[in-house]
């Protein structure tokens, strides 16, 4: 592994929130890895989701070591890097360096890009085609899964300026592979629930809610503003009508993080987003990175953190995460 590995971070750190949300992210995908495309019926009891599924379990990516982190890790280390490398949110940045993972396996483990969704694939084809950034992804209804969403939270994370250049950067980051405003939506007001976390606020969720209305209130183009006010209200509907499933839909992502995050451990948070079924790995790295935050690298299971491979790739990121001041309110051009 590489150093003190992840474990010994955690040791150095145990309550640094931040870096607690980029590693609770990565086990969290990590540990959905194996149980991914199953329905809830078909997985183990909870007391055996673990990095190593169970002896006879049919796991997903069979050929993928324990332990790996998917496109959700990777793809959010790439924004991890942008951030870090650029002191600001670089959006033709950002679209270089995922290419650079799609085509060469940049930040991914062991070089080795796998379960990317389609609608990442046919926006990182656009932008190979030379698409421009602001134009390369689906902006169709039906185009909201959760491939922008599963990445967002390092904006979150390094973010020191105000609430609207937050959402501005979180808007642009999805626009290049989900461009509908629906998912734009969903990874401003997930970015904002992060931040109410990370300042220890005593409901992230509402606070979000109030706070995202707000922006969108002010927003410059009026009539954008009304789309997103009212795609917002599609997203506070969500859970009235449908019960958290796991799914790769943008809304059940986020709502299912949610109800995993009403559980009083990390170990619990993460196990209930597995316990789903279905996109296992990016409801548990939603939670995950959430839950993280919440509970600190101190509150991640030692076994799950020696297990999580990577960490020389991550290394010198997760240095930049812990020393590095972004400017304020800057975004991306």
């Amino acid at each position: 592994m590489g150093h003190d590995g992840f474990l010994g971070l955690a040791q150095k750190h145990p309550t640094h929130a931040k870096l607690g949300g980029l590693v609770g992210l990565l086990v969290g995908d990590a540990l959905g890895v194996p149980y991914e495309f199953h329905s809830p019926q078909r997985l183990p009891a909870r007391e055996q989701i673990e990095m190593q599924p169970p002896a006879r379990f049919p796991r997903a990516h069979i050929g993928v070591p324990v332990g790996t982190w998917s496109d959700d890790g990777a793809q959010a280390l790439c924004l991890l890097a942008n951030l870090v490398e650029q002191g600001k949110f670089s959006l033709v940045d950002f679209a270089d360096r995922l290419l650079r993972w799609l085509d060469r396996g940049y930040l991914a483990i062991d070089g080795k890009v796998f379960d990317i969704g389609i609608q990442t694939t046919d926006a990182l084809d656009n932008l190979r085609d030379g698409v421009s950034p602001c134009e390369s992804g689906g902006a169709d209804v039906m185009d909201n899964g959760n491939g922008s969403l599963m990445r967002c939270l390092p904006l979150a994370l390094l973010h020191t300026g105000t609430d609207s250049a937050l959402v501005r950067n979180a808007h642009l980051q999805s626009l290049l592979t989900h461009a509908h405003v629906r998912s734009r939506v969903a990874c401003a007001f997930y970015c904002l629930v992060a931040t109410g976390y990370l300042h220890g606020l005593a409901d992230p969720w509402a606070s979000a809610d109030g706070r995202l209305g707000a922006v969108y209130k002010r927003w410059p183009d009026a009539r954008e503003g009304r789309e997103c006010l009212r795609e917002l209200d599609v997203l506070r509907s969500f859970p009235k009508h449908d019960a958290p499933r796991g799914t790769g839909y943008v809304l059940d992502t986020i709502w299912s993080a949610r109800r995993a995050l009403e559980e009083s451990t990390f170990e619990d948070v993460v196990r209930t987003a597995v316990l789903f079924g279905n996109d296992t790995d990016t409801t548990a790295c939603v939670a995950g990175g959430l839950a993280g935050i919440r509970f600190g690298p101190g509150g991640i299971p030692a076994r799950w953190l020696k297990e999580l491979r990577g960490y020389d790739i991550a290394a010198s990121l997760i240095s930049g995460l812990l020393t590095k001041v972004p400017e304020k309110g800057t975004h991306g051009t």
